[in-house]
C-alpha cells in the first residue's frame, strides 16, 4: 500500500522544486510510473481478499477503482497544460499540488477496511475538488456550483457518520469483513429502516441518483479539464463503490429500501438520457450522460446478485474511461473556440480531422457499441435487473435508445454541418492532445480483450 501512497505524496516536493521548464515532464512521467507499478493490483494474486495493512485491504471491487485512480492522475495533469499555459508558475505549482493531495485520498477511500478511515478519506477528497471548481473554474457561476457541490455532500454524509457511530455502538468494531459476518440486528424495524438509508443516502448523491443530482451538471461545466475528469471518472465512482460496500452490510429482507432506489435510479437513467436531447451546452450534455449510466450502477448495486455487482464494477470503468474522454475532447473544443454552445461549435471535422477520429471512438463506446466493456456490463446488468423483476426491461430498453439518440446527436452536432463564420482561424491539434486521448482508449481496448481483470468476480 505504501509503495503506492508514499511515491504519490513525493509528488509534491518534486512538483515544488523542479524547475519551471521541466515541472509538468517531471510530474507526468513521476505520475505515469506510479500508475504503471499499480497495474500489478489487478493481477489476482488474492482470494477473497489480501491486507496491505492493519487498515486496508484489496479485493475484487477495489483493485479496478484502485488502478483506474492511480491511472487517473497523469492524465488529468496532461489535459490542464493547455488550460494553465498563460499562468504564473507559482500557480500551475498550487493546481499540480491540489491534484496530487487528492491522489491519496482517494486511495485510502477505495483500499479501506476501516469504515471510520473510509469516512474520513470520502470526506477529504471534497475539499481539493471544492478548490479546484471554485479557483480554476472559467464562469464566475463556479462559487454557485461549488456552493451545490459542499451542501449536497455535507447534508448527505452527516447521516452516514451518524449511522456508523451506531454501527459501531452495536457491534463494536467497524472492520469491514468483521462487519460483514455478524451482520448487526438493529432493535426495531424503524430502527433498522433509518440505519440503512443513512448508510446509502451520501453515497447516492455522490453517485448521483436522480433527483440528487443537481449539483453534477453544475459542478461539471463550471470546473476546469481536470475537475471534470476527477468527478467523471473517479469522485462519482466513490458513490458506486460505497453503494456496493453498504449494500453488502444491509440484509436484504431486512427492509424494502431498495424499491424506492431502483425506482428512482432507472426512471432517473430514462429521463436524464431524455434531458440530453434537449442540452445546447456540451459538457452539460455529457454530465447528465454520467447520472444516466451511474443510475444503471446504482440500481445493480441494490439488487446484491454477483451478477449485477460484476456488470456495475464493469460499467464504472468504462464509463470513467469513456466520460473522461468526452470531456477532454470538449476540452480541445473549448480551447479553440471558447465556446461550449453545440450551435456556435458545430463542423469541426473539416479543421480537425484526426480529432473527430477520437470523437467517433468516444461517441461509440458511449453508445455501447459491441464489442466495447460497456455493452458487456449494460448487458450484464439488464440481464440481472430482468432476472430481479421483468419490467425493468422497458426502463432500460429505452434509456438505451435514448442513449444511442443522444450521443449521435452530440457527434453529428460537433463534426457535422457547416462551419459558423465566426470560426475564422484554429490552432492545430498537437501531440500533448493525441497521447492524453490514446491514453484514455488503450485501456478500453485492453479491456475488451481480458474483461475479467475488472469484473468483480474471483477468477
Amino acid at each position: 500500500m505504501l509503495k503506492i501512497i508514499l511515491p504519490t505524496t513525493m509528488l509534491l516536493p518534486m512538483t515544488l522544486l523542479s524547475p519551471a521548464k521541466s515541472m509538468w515532464t517531471n510530474t507526468t512521467a513521476h505520475s505515469l510510473l506510479i500508475a504503471l507499478i499499480s497495474l500489478h493490483w489487478l493481477v489476482p494474486s488474492y482470494y477473497p481478499s489480501k491486507n496491505l495493512a492493519h487498515w486496508a485491504g484489496i479485493d475484487q471491487i477495489s483493485a479496478p477503482l484502485l488502478v483506474l485512480s492511480c491511472w487517473f492522475l497523469p492524465l488529468m495533469i496532461l489535459a490542464s497544460q493547455g488550460h494553465l499555459q498563460y499562468e504564473p508558475h507559482v500557480r500551475k505549482q498550487m493546481f499540480i499540488s491540489t491534484l496530487v493531495i487528492i491522489q491519496p485520498f482517494i486511495i485510502l477511500a477505495f483500499s479501506a477496511t476501516e469504515l471510520m478511515l473510509f469516512y474520513i478519506s470520502f470526506e477529504a477528497t471534497l475539499i481539493p475538488t471544492l478548490i479546484l471548481i471554485t479557483r480554476w473554474g472559467n464562469q464566475p457561476e463556479r462559487l454557485s456550483a461549488g456552493i451545490y457541490l459542499l451542501f449536497y455532500t455535507l447534508i448527505s454524509s452527516l447521516p452516514l457518520l451518524i449511522s456508523i457511530l451506531y454501527l459501531h455502538s452495536k457491534t463494536g468494531t467497524l472492520h469491514l469483513p468483521i462487519l460483514k459476518l455478524t451482520h448487526p440486528n438493529p432493535s426495531t424495524p424503524w430502527t433498522s429502516l433509518l440505519s440503512s438509508l443513512a448508510l446509502l443516502m451520501a453515497f447516492m448523491v455522490k453517485a448521483p441518483l436522480y433527483g440528487l443530482h443537481l449539483w453534477l451538471p453544475k459542478a461539471h461545466v463550471e470546473a476546469p479539464i481536470a475537475g471534470s475528469m476527477l468527478l467523471a471518472a473517479l469522485l462519482l465512482k466513490l458513490g458506486g463503490y460505497g453503494i456496493m460496500r453498504a449494500t453488502l452490510l444491509i440484509e436484504p429482507p431486512s427492509n424494502h429500501l431498495h424499491y424506492p432506489f431502483l425506482t428512482l435510479a432507472l426512471w432517473g437513467a430514462l429521463m436524464t438520457s431524455s434531458i440530453c436531447l434537449r442540452q445546447t451546452d456540451l459538457k452539460s450534455l455529457i454530465a447528465y450522460s454520467s447520472v444516466s449510466h451511474m443510475g444503471l450502477v446504482i440500481a445493480a448495486g441494490m439488487i446484491q446478485t454477483q451478477w449485477s455487482f460484476s456488470g456495475a464494477m464493469i460499467l464504472m470503468i468504462s464509463h470513467g474511461l469513456t466520460s473522461s474522454l468526452l470531456f477532454c475532447l470538449a476540452n480541445t473544443n473549448y480551447e479553440r473556440t471558447h465556446s461550449r454552445i453545440l450551435i456556435l461549435t458545430r463542423g469541426l471535422q473539416p479543421l480537425l480531422p484526426l480529432m473527430s477520429t477520437w470523437w467517433l471512438l468516444a461517441n461509440l463506446t458511449n453508445m455501447a457499441l459491441p464489442p466495447t466493456t460497456n455493452l458487456m456490463a449494460e448487458l450484464t446488468i439488464m440481464i440481472a435487473l430482468f432476472n430481479w423483476s421483468p419490467l425493468t426491461i422497458v426502463l432500460t430498453g429505452i434509456a438505451t435508445l435514448l442513449t444511442a439518440c443522444y450521443t449521435l446527436y452530440m457527434l453529428l452536432s460537433t463534426q457535422r454541418g457547416t462551419l459558423p463564420t465566426h470560426i475564422t482561424t484554429t490552432s492545430n491539434s498537437n501531440t500533448r492532445e493525441h497521447l492524453l486521448m490514446t491514453l484514455h482508449i488503450i485501456p478500453m481496448l485492453a479491456l475488451i480483450l481480458k474483461p475479467e481483470l475488472i469484473s468483480a468476480t474471483p477468477l
